[in-house]
């Protein structure tokens, strides 16, 4: 999912190269010579995320579930219509950005509102590539080289010192029933035995409610959060505006391969910061990016 969503974003990103947002999302291209304009892009950026970080925090404190999903809602639907759009108008439909925004309503009501396993992970495919598109023409690749640095270090912070990154994800699963970014349900082989067993106990009847309620078993989730997967696009799209496609997809190949190291070495049922591991595989893939560039791969 994590690289379907990256293709996805590279594939949105180099629609709207030449086709500008809709719903006035549109941001001015910045110059990259200048300076102190992309520093205060850059400044206005992680200012943004901080007061974002803080209103979910506040707004977890005080329990305000109905105020964080009608937030969730309209943050959602505005991203996969900016996604949709971008394919609708390449295919030359009319009113794109309309069709658009009728699409991504239904499908955030049910992702918000009614907490389907498939539909929230499907939906999660277009929600990145949008969010990447409204960012990635106010970087260049020095400033989100430092707002990968930025970003890694307080992932550290809020995963293994304050704790921050867990609570919030418990919050969304357990309060909320929503969660921003991927999660996978499974269990373990045990696990699976006692359905089995109560499967067949009850074969041809129905399982009586009290039984449900007492076989309480407790189902794992494999989460990756949406940032861990947005940086890697928005890099990704950096490069794409910048140097062109196959640098572009060097920084997406790395920074799947260094997911994929995380996953493999990562023990079960501990929570790790990933955008360190993402930030050092993006990071790679830039330098093999600028070192295809001499060779005419652009």
């Amino acid at each position: 999912m994590f690289i379907a969503t990256q293709l996805i974003g590279i594939l949105v990103l180099n629609a709207y190269k030449t086709t500008p947002l809709p719903y006035g999302m549109q941001a001015p291209e910045v110059p990259k010579e200048d300076f102190s304009l992309n520093l205060q892009f850059l400044i206005t950026i992680i200012l943004a995320f901080a007061i974002a970080i803080f209103l979910v925090f506040f707004l977890t404190k005080v329990k305000s579930a109905i105020f964080i999903k009608i937030w969730f809602f309209v943050v959602i639907t505005l991203a996969i219509s900016i996604t949709l759009n971008s394919l609708l108008f390449k295919l030359n439909f009319v009113y794109s950005s309309i069709i658009a925004v009728l699409i991504a309503l239904p499908l955030s009501f049910f992702k918000i509102f009614k907490q389907n396993f498939l539909i929230h992970n499907l939906t999660e495919l277009m929600v990145y590539p949008g969010i990447a598109a409204v960012f990635v023409p106010i970087l260049n690749v020095w400033t989100i080289i430092i707002l990968l640095i930025a970003i890694s270090i307080y992932d550290i912070w809020a995963v293994w010192h304050s704790g921050f990154m867990q609570k919030m994800a418990k919050y969304q699963i357990n309060n909320l029933k929503i969660f921003a970014g991927f999660f996978v349900p499974y269990m373990s082989k045990k696990q699976r035995e006692q359905i089995r067993l109560l499967k067949q106990k009850y074969k041809n009847k129905n399982i009586p409610e009290k039984v449900i309620k007492n076989k309480k078993i407790k189902v794992s989730l494999a989460i990756l959060g949406g940032g861990d997967v947005i940086f890697p696009i928005i890099a990704a799209g950096v490069f794409l505006k910048t140097f062109g496609l196959l640098p572009a997809l060097s920084v997406t190949l790395f920074s799947s391969i260094s997911l994929l190291v995380l996953f493999i070495f990562a023990k079960k049922g501990k929570f790790y910061p990933a955008m360190p591991f993402l930030t050092a595989g993006i990071l790679t893939g830039m330098l093999i990016g600028w070192a295809l560039i001499p060779l005419g791969f652009i």
